[in-house]
C-alpha cells in the first residue's frame, strides 16, 4: 500500500464538513464496504471491536423519514435560537428530506462489563471518524447525526434491534446515525475554534 504524505493526510482531515443536501445517486455496495472496513480498522478498548453498524437503504431508508421528522420536535426549540432564520430552515428541511441521502448507518455500541463504559462508547465513535473521513477519501459527503437520540427506543424497535439478545440483556446502545451519499452542495466549513481547546505542560 501506498505510503501518504503528511500534507495528503491533513488536507484529507480538514477538508471533512457535514454534508445535508446529496444529489439522487446510488451509493456502491463495494464503496459502502470499504467505509465501513475503514471503520472497523479503529482503535477500541481491549480490541473488542465493539461497534456494530445497521445500514439502511432503499424502501427501508424511506421509511425512517417519519421517525427523523419525529426527531425534529426534540431539538428544534433550541435550534430555533441558535441559528439564522435561513440555516433554520435549510435544517428543517434536511430532517424532513435527509437530504435525499440514500443511505443511513446507525452505529451502536455493545457494552460489557469487561469494559468501562466511556471506552467502550468513545471506541465506536473514533470508528465513526473513521468512516467521515473515508467518505471524504471516496467522494462522498457524510452527516453524523446524534438527532436519533431523540427517540431512541423507536430507532432500536424500526431497526429489529430490540430483538437481539444482546439488547434484551442491556448491551446494545445506539449512539448516532450517519446520512453519506454524492454532496450536492458545498457548504462553507465552520472556523475551528481554538482558544482555551489545548493546554500544554512539561
Amino acid at each position: 500500500m501506498g505510503q501518504i504524505t503528511p500534507e495528503q493526510f491533513y488536507a484529507l482531515v480538514e477538508s471533512r464538513k457535514s454534508i445535508r443536501q446529496f444529489k439522487n445517486k446510488e451509493v456502491p455496495r463495494d464503496v459502502l464496504e470499504r467505509i465501513l472496513m475503514a471503520g472497523m480498522h479503529a482503535p477500541s478498548g481491549k480490541n473488542r471491536q465493539n461497534w456494530r453498524f445497521f445500514v439502511v437503504e432503499g424502501k427501508k431508508r424511506d421509511e425512517y423519514l417519519q421517525y427523523s421528522q419525529k426527531s425534529w420536535l426534540g431539538i428544534k426549540d433550541i435550534l430555533q435560537k441558535k441559528l439564522k432564520p435561513s440555516l433554520y430552515e435549510f435544517t428543517e428541511r434536511f430532517f424532513f428530506t435527509l437530504g435525499n441521502a440514500p443511505v443511513l448507518v446507525f452505529a451502536y455500541s455493545h457494552n460489557s462489563n469487561e469494559e468501562r463504559y466511556h471506552t467502550s462508547i468513545g471506541s465506536v465513535y473514533m470508528a465513526v471518524e473513521n468512516m467521515n473521513l473515508a467518505c471524504v477519501a471516496e467522494g462522498l459527503g457524510c452527516c453524523t447525526m446524534g438527532a436519533p437520540l431523540e427517540i431512541k427506543k423507536e430507532v432500536d424497535e424500526f431497526l429489529g434491534v430490540t430483538q437481539l439478545e444482546e439488547y434484551k440483556k442491556g448491551e446494545l446502545e445506539l449512539l448516532c446515525g450517519l446520512v453519506i451519499g454524492y454532496p450536492d452542495h458545498q457548504p462553507p466549513k465552520a472556523p475551528r475554534q481554538l482558544d482555551g481547546r489545548v493546554t500544554w505542560m512539561r
